[in-house]
């Protein structure tokens, strides 16, 4: 049952990247939610028959605590049915980070998780730019996205896969790894560029510079790669890139300096203003359009302020601790991994200043990650005993001797 749950799990990480491109209708909803209800119903009965459960850690704690807080609010809510359709989808994506706790054993596991992500990454990117292909020639459209995808949603999804790439290549040791992680730099780079996402482009270039660093480290050899490649690319994405796409990117600066990011910054007064309303217990879970007298079809474009109005300063502090556990289990990783898994972190948390990540399954499978990784790296520490230097050492370089059971 184990075995059945781990390779069903490697395809809902496949899946998540690209989820909203295949729906399936109701009631089974898009291509993650329909395989990640079929892990659940696995995972549950494959727990029962091995008779254990791994002893969950404070991340978990933590993450369960945030849920659990969420349903709280059904009792002083101002909208019980938005706070009641939320929940179930909150479940579903927090659920990531204990089935990757779970289930993964060893950094092998890791690295499988690793390759499964970035291969749904080179999904969305190739849905994205065949999107791109087919109505460009049309003219008059400025902003790209592959089906059933929002273009900001788009950029954030490829920005985070950007360190796994560089990660990977850098560690894979088959020619095959190798080009799925290398390929994707140039290939998840104008997927972005045609989102037109400023966010997502300011991201990528943070993502890119932290990839630098990981593929130059101790290589400086490929420095001389990079700069032969870097101007070669440039000019292939001037003359493929849309005139007007490359225009509304460009204004980044204008933007940061004088303009209301597009509206953003009226959404975040009145988003405020209903955070001084509740400032301790919120208005509820998935309460923020309402509570903020918005549309419908607005979102709070700042994960931090969301969580403000819908969850009060006890939700905030909560998900707080989260994300600086986040950064505790990266930093107890050494080498490339460390940079790899901080510079996901810090493009996540640059991506969730303009826009609402806690209900994205790609947040709680980087979280679900890196809290892997960090639990990886302190039972090489205990395994090694006096040699923790080898002990990260190990970790870093996917030892062929995984760490615990095999399946």
């Amino acid at each position: 049952m184990r075995k059945a749950t781990w390779t069903l799990l490697l395809l809902f990480v496949f899946a998540i990247p690209w989820e909203y491109s295949l729906n399936l209708g109701i009631p089974l909803g898009n291509i993650a939610r329909f395989i990640g209800l079929v892990v659940l119903v696995v995972a549950v009965p494959a727990v029962f028959q091995a008779g254990r459960v791994r002893a969950p850690n404070t991340v978990l704690w933590m993450v369960a605590a945030l849920y659990l807080w969420f349903c709280l609010t059904c009792f002083w809510t101002i909208d019980s049915v938005a706070t009641l359709d939320r929940l179930p989808g909150y479940a579903q994506e927090m659920m990531i980070v204990w089935l990757l706790w779970e289930f993964a054993e060893n950094t092998i596991d890791l690295r499988s998780l690793m390759r499964a992500g970035l291969a749904g990454s080179w999904v969305l990117a190739l849905l994205t730019l065949a999107s791109f292909a087919a109505t460009a020639s049309r003219g008059g459209q400025v902003r790209f996205a592959a089906v059933g995808q929002d273009p900001n949603d788009v950029a954030r999804y490829l920005d985070l896969a950007f360190p796994i790439a560089a990660l990977l290549f850098d560690q894979e040791r088959k020619w095959a790894g190798k080009l799925l992680a290398i390929g994707y730099l140039p290939l998840g780079l104008v997927a972005v560029l045609v989102t037109a996402s400023r966010g997502g482009f300011v991201a990528a270039f943070l993502a890119l510079v932290g990839c630098g660093a990981i593929l130059l480290h101790k290589r400086a050899r490929r420095l001389l790669s990079v700069l032969f490649v870097a101007p070669a690319s440039a000019l292939v994405l001037w003359f493929v890139i849309p005139r007007a796409t490359l225009e509304r990117i460009a204004t980044v600066a204008e933007q940061a300096q004088g303009g209301d990011l597009n509206q953003r910054v009226n959404i975040w007064e009145f988003g405020w203003r209903a955070f001084a309303e509740a400032p301790f217990l919120g208005h509820g879970a998935g309460t923020f359009v309402n509570a903020a007298g918005l549309a419908p079809i607005d979102t709070a474009h700042n994960t931090a302020l969301s969580i403000l109005v819908e969850g009060g300063m006890v939700g905030f502090g909560i998900a707080a601790a989260i994300l600086m556990l986040m950064v505790f289990n990266a930093l107890r990783t050494q080498g490339p991994m460390r940079m790899a898994l901080l510079t996901a972190l810090a493009v996540w948390m640059l991506s969730s200043l303009v826009g609402t990540t806690t209900e994205s399954r790609t947040t709680w499978l980087l979280f679900g990650m890196i809290a892997l990784a960090g639990r990886l790296a302190g039972e090489e520490l205990h395994t090694a005993g006096a040699s923790p230097g080898m002990s990260r050492q190990r970790l870093w370089n996917w030892p062929e001797n995984p760490i615990g059971k095999s399946r």
